[in-house]
Formats: structure tokens, sequence, C-alpha cells
């Protein structure tokens, strides 16, 4: 299973002071940064979360993914697999000693996998309450404060299932006004060098209707397919500028600023599904993270921390190395600075 082809974020957030977390979290209640590198983890690979952020230096991690074992289910499980439910003794150490070192965790929902098996959970269940539900569940087992939707492939083009997942958002952006709680959400989606498809645009414009406040759109700048010459970190930087434009469209009142810092970049390191004419390096990575903090946007990510090493020279689309000749973590040491800085 690798991450998807064609990958974008948008990210939601209602902030509400004073969480008042219970159970095994309780004592968690820092928001995200606005301003965060958070690479994705393959949870489907036999890694700690917890080692990784160690070894790697990367603080917050976006843990990939969550979605229905079977088609037809109202019930999350991490990576379709019926035994890893939502449950603290599912990842629940992980996250502890990841916030022991001041960093957090962002559970992502969908991923290519999920969305081209209907096991994504908007698309796997019809009903609104029950989608919601299971997403309060997530927020209250592990005292999360943002969430990450990767939505693409027959998910995108699924608007019953886009309806159904923005209505749930407004629901569970209601539950947490009702209980001082914090909790953003982030669309990852597909995007051209130009910016999104129109799908992903009319999924931002149903979100708007439905009342659901989306605070980051992070665009998987990446998996073009388009035969093309490319500059991975100029495009990226098209991508995302294009991206604003088609924000702008949907919400006319908002300034330049505040359209920039709704703006995540998700990147994948190395050599993409797509093959070499579409290798980001690690020159790309430090031009990125220099632009992302000037313009001071939301988020930057990659796919994936498990390929941050130069394990498969030449290899594109691995779901364990990067496929260009780099030292292990050039790539995470090379973003991490956007956290900080920003």
């Amino acid at each position: 299973m690798s991450w998807s082809r064609r990958v974008a974020t948008v990210a939601g957030a209602v902030c509400v002071a004073g969480l008042g977390l219970t159970g095994s979290a309780s004592a968690h209640e820092r928001a995200i940064p606005p301003h965060v590198f958070a690479p994705y983890v393959e949870t489907y690979l036999p890694d700690s979360p917890a080692a990784l952020a160690k070894q790697s230096g990367a603080k917050y991690l976006t843990l990939a993914f969550l979605q229905t074992a079977t088609p037809g289910s109202c019930t999350l499980t991490w990576n379709g697999d019926a035994s890893a439910p939502v449950s603290w003794s599912v990842y629940g150490d992980d996250i502890t000693a990841i916030r022991r070192t001041g960093g957090d965790v962002i559970p992502s929902f969908g991923g290519y996998g999920a969305d081209t098996t209907n096991t994504e959970i908007a698309d796997s269940c019809t009903d609104v309450k029950a989608i919601a539900a299971a997403y309060e569940k997530v927020i209250t087992t592990y005292g999360v404060t943002r969430l990450d939707f990767d939505v693409e492939a027959d998910s995108l083009n699924n608007t019953a299932a886009i309806d159904r997942r923005n209505k749930a958002i407004t629901l569970v952006q209601d539950w947490a006004r009702r209980h001082g709680r914090t909790v953003q959400f982030v669309y990852t989606l597909p995007t051209f060098t130009t910016g999104l498809s129109d799908p992903g645009v009319a999924l931002l414009r149903n979100a708007e209707q439905n009342h659901a406040k989306i605070s980051v759109v992070n665009i998987m700048t990446f998996d073009y397919y388009d035969n093309q010459p490319h500059e991975m970190a100029q495009d990226t930087v098209k991508a995302a500028t294009g991206l604003v434009g088609q924000l702008k469209a949907i919400h006319p009142n908002a300034s330049l600023k505040q359209l920039w810092s709704r703006v995540g970049i998700t990147e994948m390191v190395g050599i993409d599904d797509f093959g070499p004419a579409e290798t980001f390096t690690t020159d790309d990575a430090a031009q990125v993270e220099h632009w992302a903090t000037q313009q001071g946007i939301a988020e930057l990510s990659f796919w994936a921390l498990q390929r941050d090493n130069g394990g498969c020279v030449g290899t594109g689309g691995s779901n364990t190395c990067s496929g260009v000749a780099q030292q292990p973590w050039q790539f995470t040491r090379a973003l991490t600075p956007f956290t900080s800085r920003a």
C-alpha cells in the first residue's frame, strides 16, 4: 500500500479554549502550532511512531490512515485492520512519548487505498451522525486537536460522501464548542501545478455550504502524471499560488495573508510514483522550507517518514526509501525548522 497518487491537504479549524479532555489523554491540551511541519507516517508498516520521531527529529507526525475494515461499516480502524481499533492500546504509548518531547500527532483518514475500496468512512457509512461520532471517538481517545482527511481518487468524485463528511464535520464543530474543545479539520487533496481540480474546488464549496470550517488546504504537490518536465520546488509554489486564487473565489472577503495562512503543502520526497521526471530533491526541500516560512503558510508535510533514506537509489514510489542519494533523515532535517521559525 502506497501513499496515494495526487494528494493535497486542506485544514479547517474550530479553536475553542480549554479542552477539558478526559481519559488516557486528559493531560494533553495543546493545539497544533499555526505553522507546523508534520510528515506522514505509514502506520501499516511495522514501525513505532515514537521511535521514528526520536530518530528523525520530527516532533509532529501525521498518522496514516484510519478507515473502515469493510465497505458499509461505520466503525473506524487503523489501516482497515479490525484488530487495530480506535483505542488507547493502539498508539497510545507512542503518542505519550511524542508529547513528552513537546510534539503531537495528527490522525489522517482515508488515503488512496481507502478511497478506492469504499472504506473511507464517509464513503462507507451513510449515517452522518455515526460518522461524526466516529470522529469524536478519535478526538476523545487520543486527545488530539487536528484531524486530516485525505480525499482523492474515487472519494473525490463521491458527491454524496463529500456532503456527508462535511455535515459530520459541522456536527463535530458544534460538539467541540459545547464541550470547550479545540478541534481543527484538514483536507488533503490532489492538485495540478495550477491548483485544485474542479472536484477539489467543489468539495471546498460544499464545506462552505454546510458551514464546515476548513482551516488548511494541504495540497499534494506530486504525482502530477502529466508527462511534462517538472522543477518540483517551483511547481509547488505555482500550485499553491493557484490554490490561493481558488480560495479567494470561495472566500472573497479574506485577505491574501489570511488565505496563505490556510495553505498546506505535502511533498513526496525523492522519486514519486510517476517516476524520475518528478523527483523532489533535498535542495528542493530547502527551497520549499524557505519559501513556506517567508509566505507564512500553515503546514508542511511529506510522504512519508519511512522513505527518508537513500536505500534504493533510482527506485520510484517505494514505501521505505526515497529513490535518491541522501543521508538518513535529510529531508526531515531540511523541513523541521519550519515549525520553530514560522
